[in-house]
């Protein structure tokens, strides 16, 4: 393949032109297509919410998603505004240090890549056994699961090392069509209502009782990768709005519809009969539900958009990690090397092998010690589950101390933005990610399906955060001796 390297950077010096990313590529709708790719609208709607439901015996779930869009929306409102004027592709990791300090941006970016990381291997677990289970009973062919992870594997990677804008086009097509599916189901939903249509699921005491930091640390999972439109704004046509605009429409779009859908779903089975029905059938729930009412045919197209929901989750996934490896390749905390571009597309084709060989050791190694195990959930009970609750749990911290890291950056910025932009809005989006943070934390054994506490409950979450401790640490160990390289955290590609 044909890649360029960016030129070695030190602080007070640029890439040479046409080093970088490819630029002026993305308008707004093709990135708020891109970010709601990464929350994977049909697999949060048939997978995310009946599993809610299930575990936490709640009715609230809907209420759950308002919840957690308004302290998203609060949190997009200055993270908007900064990125005005932070134009990295290494986005938490950039405003972090320009917020907080570098020492606390290098910690970030190492947890950032182990959570990313963690969210899209994962992912490739479900898809495994998602198609290996479609192939079987479409046509009777059995592979086993992480043949089919390593199918998505080939996709996935060769789409990554491909311009930028072709796969927003293609995730465009993707999560369009997601969307007329869920809408379909939402309509067929509120039509059947075998228990007419109420407020159910909407009301505060059926989401604020025992159960709700569960359902909460449930939900946000859903939201994961709308911060991602900052990560683009290298390669977006204008870096001072894009980001930023299509960071809150898509946080909104996601939101208003993961909550009306998790109310039809609601309406659909009944009040009295959702969480039964969701214990019984999982993520099947809505499958089973429009088998019911539609033709075959089309819940076997449902189920075929639902593993093209999870390509779309990959792929977005994969392009984010991708460009934080550039970042910090560029700022000379990595390898040079992680920053080289591809001279025919302006793709990350560095940091994008980097991810798809960190995907493949993972998926062989859990393909290995799954071998022995009969149970054919294996790669969605482990790979699935514990990896992308790694990953959530990462990027909530991540997203708290941006939120402060906004109201530090900021402060020098009195005379363009309110105090609302500034301080309010941030501050409290930072208490509300904090609080769900703490409820992700002590609820972990929930998410990942354990009773009581085990190794897991803080092996797994101590994967995600030690690497921040090294990396805080490393930051220190290079301000006193190389102070040079120091000077340059966080700051390639950056504007202001």
């Amino acid at each position: 393949m044909d890649v360029k390297s960016a030129q070695p950077h030190t602080a007070g010096t640029t890439l040479q032109a046409g080093a970088g990313l490819e630029s002026r590529r993305i308008g707004t709708v093709a990135l708020v297509f891109m970010i709601i790719a990464a929350s994977a609208p049909l697999t949060v709607v048939a997978g995310g919410v009946p599993s809610n439901f299930a575990v936490t015996g709640l009715l609230g779930i809907p209420l759950s998603f308002v919840v957690l869009g308004i302290i998203l929306i609060l949190f997009a409102i200055g993270y908007a505004a900064m990125s005005r004027h932070v134009h990295n592709a290494g986005a938490f990791f950039a405003y972090i240090s320009k917020g907080l300090g570098k020492p606390v941006g290098m910690g970030a970016a190492l947890t950032a890549l182990v959570a990313y990381n963690s969210m899209q291997i994962g992912i490739a677990g479900m898809f495994g056994f998602v198609f290996s289970s479609f192939l079987d009973s479409l046509f009777g062919l059995q592979l086993s699961w992480w043949i089919c992870a390593l199918i998505a594997w080939v996709i996935v990677g060769l789409m990554g090392v491909s311009r930028v804008d072709f796969s927003a086009k293609v995730l465009g097509v993707i999560v369009g069509t997601e969307f007329l599916v869920v809408i379909v189901f939402d309509i067929i939903g509120f039509a059947h209502s075998p228990e007419g249509i109420t407020a159910d699921g909407m009301l505060p005491d059926q989401l604020f009782a025992p159960g709700v930091g569960a359902a909460l640390a449930f939900s946000i999972a859903a939201f994961m990768g709308f911060e991602s439109g900052a990560i683009y704004n290298e390669e977006v046509k204008d870096p001072k709005r894009t980001a930023g605009r299509a960071t809150i429409i898509a946080v909104s779009i996601i939101a208003v519809f993961y909550a009306f859908s998790a109310w039809a779903m609601t309406m659909a089975e009944g009040a009295s009969n959702v969480v039964g029905r969701s214990q019984e059938f999982g993520p099947d729930l809505m499958f089973v539900f429009l088998g019911e009412h539609v033709p075959v045919w089309f819940v076997d197209l449902a189920n075929l958009l639902f593993l093209t929901s999870l390509i779309a989750a990959l792929v977005a996934f994969h392009n984010i990690v991708a460009r934080y490896f550039f970042a910090l390749g560029r700022d000379r905390v990595l390898p040079t090397l992680l920053a080289r571009t591809s001279r025919r597309t302006g793709a990350p084709v560095a940091g994008s092998l980097t991810q798809s060989g960190l995907g493949l050791i993972v998926i062989l190694i859990f393909a290995a010690v799954g071998s022995g195990s009969d149970d054919p959930l294996f790669p969605v009970v482990t790979l699935f589950t514990w990896l992308t609750n790694m990953g959530a749990f990462g990027l909530v911290l991540l997203m708290g101390l941006t939120a402060l890291a906004v109201i530090g950056f900021l402060r020098s910025h009195k005379h363009e933005y309110s105090l609302w932009t500034r301080v309010i809005a941030p501050g409290l989006s930072a208490i509300g990610l904090f609080v769900l943070f703490v409820s992700i934390v002590i609820n972990f054994n929930v998410l990942i399906g354990l009773e009581g506490t085990s190794v897991l409950s803080w092996l797994l979450p101590a994967i995600v955060l030690v690497p921040g401790i090294i990396g805080t640490v490393w930051a220190f160990v290079l301000r006193s001796r190389r102070p040079q390289l120091y000077a340059g955290i966080g700051t390639g590609g950056s504007l202001g």
